[in-house]
């Protein structure tokens, strides 16, 4: 299923670019030859009324729309005023501009269904507070709400750890609004230091030492998985877990973080069954290896079902023209937030690490859907603007590339010589051939 979600978002958000420049291509009298989804030999096309092949290729990597261009092939006389090479400079950097544009219009579009329909979340109180973190320094406790970060308001934890976000990377300091438990609210001042900047995909709520409040589950099993650790042991369904190595297990997370803890270590683990009878039992959890290459007990057991608190969620919906300036909003901030990345990357603010390819990619695909239609819209989103903002770098290949090339035959007042095109080309090949090594070394690195 991942793939499909992976798939079904690609193609998504390659139809949303590639109509953008298709579209603005029309608009500026431009004969389009082709639009593809995909690279490759097509799968099946069809042609309009205007002659344009519509066509899906079998490599979901992309896509492209191909212009009538005099650089390709020889035009026609009577054609040569439909041809890609004869508008202006302005049309050129209009229909180049226009796939990115495209994906910016799709994420506002996207966040505002998102607003108009209503969103929730957890309310953002605390249930600890990781001691020496910058939250503990800070005079952030336990059960503290966090109604806002440096100002702006946060209904739920999604809102914390976006407004967090800009941070990554910074060495400074930044106000959060916290509410009591007693109902008193406070301004704390963070301060942080080269904050996650070595870190791979960094989490701010962990990060600052934010402990969300979890709701209460027993210790007591309800699943036991075949052929593992907990099964060898001797777990039943029903199985109070009561202590470990002598000490008091108080809940389900307490009993996790002790298995997690003893990778391939015996652990005597005291239970009482559902009538009441007490026995112990030898476990020694299997190693599991970790993305960050760390090793982790796994036992094979879960937990029996808690009701979430519906008074822990957090409902936020807006009216249509609210929901609009939220949306423009929110894609704006994304789109500042992306090239802030990249450039805290570029200056080693940010551990490139965090590149990710196509594998990520499908990952995040698959585990957003899994979620639901919300979060599945919120990664749609993401992507978009993140494929906007790539595709308007000034790096040749790149629709920015075409920008900037058209932007200096402007400033010389002639065309830019083909021996120039060609190298500024291969130099944007060789930019765009790293960024993937990276990326895909990171995939590789996370599996």
């Amino acid at each position: 299923m991942t793939v499909l979600y992976f798939l079904i978002a690609i193609t998504i958000l390659v139809v949303v670019h590639e109509y953008g420049h298709f579209w603005a291509a029309r608009r500026c009298g431009v004969k389009v030859l082709r639009f593809s989804v995909g690279f490759g030999n097509p799968l099946f096309s069809f042609k309009d009324r205007h002659g344009t092949e519509f066509s899906v290729a079998p490599i979901p990597l992309g896509g492209y729309v191909k212009m009538l261009d005099e650089r390709e092939g020889d035009v026609p006389d009577n054609m040569l005023s439909q041809s890609f090479t004869r508008k202006s400079i302005a049309q050129r950097n209009f229909i180049a501009a226009a796939g990115p544009v495209a994906n910016f219009i799709f994420a506002i579009l996207a966040y505002w269904l998102l607003f108009v329909s209503g969103t929730q979340g957890q309310a953002p109180v605390l249930g600890g507070v990781e001691p020496a973190s910058p939250a503990y320094e800070a005079g952030i406790s336990a059960g503290d709400e966090i109604i806002s970060v440096d100002g702006s308001e946060t209904g739920n934890w999604r809102d914390v750890s976006w407004f967090l976000l800009p941070y990554i990377g910074e060495t400074t300091t930044f106000s959060v609004g916290v509410r009591t438990e007693s109902g008193a609210e406070y301004e704390k001042t963070v301060q942080v230091e080269n904050w996650l900047s070595d870190v791979e995909g960094p989490d701010p709520l962990s990060g600052l030492g934010f402990e969300p409040r979890r709701v209460p589950v027993p210790a007591i099993v309800d699943l036991v998985m075949d052929d593992t650790a907990a099964q060898s042991a001797g777990f039943r369904k029903g199985d109070e877990v009561l202590a470990v190595n002598g000490e008091t297990i108080d809940d389900w997370y307490g009993l996790v973080e002790v298995i997690k803890a003893s990778p391939e270590v015996p652990l005597l683990v005291s239970v009482s069954d559902l009538n009441g009878e007490g026995r112990d039992l030898i476990l020694t959890p299997n190693a599991r290896k970790l993305e960050d290459g760390s090793t982790i007990g796994f036992a094979g057991m879960g937990p029996q079902g808690v009701e979430f608190p519906q008074e822990w969620i957090r409902v936020s919906q807006a009216d249509p023209f609210t929901a609009l300036l939220r949306a423009f909003s929110k894609t704006t901030d994304l789109i500042y937030l992306t090239l802030d990345s990249l450039w805290k990357m570029i200056v080693g603010d940010l551990s490139v690490k965090n590149l990710s390819g196509p594998i990520t990619i499908a990952k995040v695909a698959g585990a957003s859907a899994s979620g639901g239609l919300e979060p599945f819209v919120q990664f749609l989103a993401l992507l978009s603007v993140s494929l906007g903002v790539l595709n308007l770098l000034p790096v040749p290949m790149l629709d920015g590339g075409h920008i900037l090339l058209n932007t200096i035959e402007s400033v010389m007042g002639k065309p830019l010589s083909e021996r120039f095109q060609i190298l500024a080309l291969k130099a944007g090949m060789a930019v765009l051939l790293s960024l993937m090594l990276v990326a895909f070394y990171n995939d590789i690195s996370r599996l």
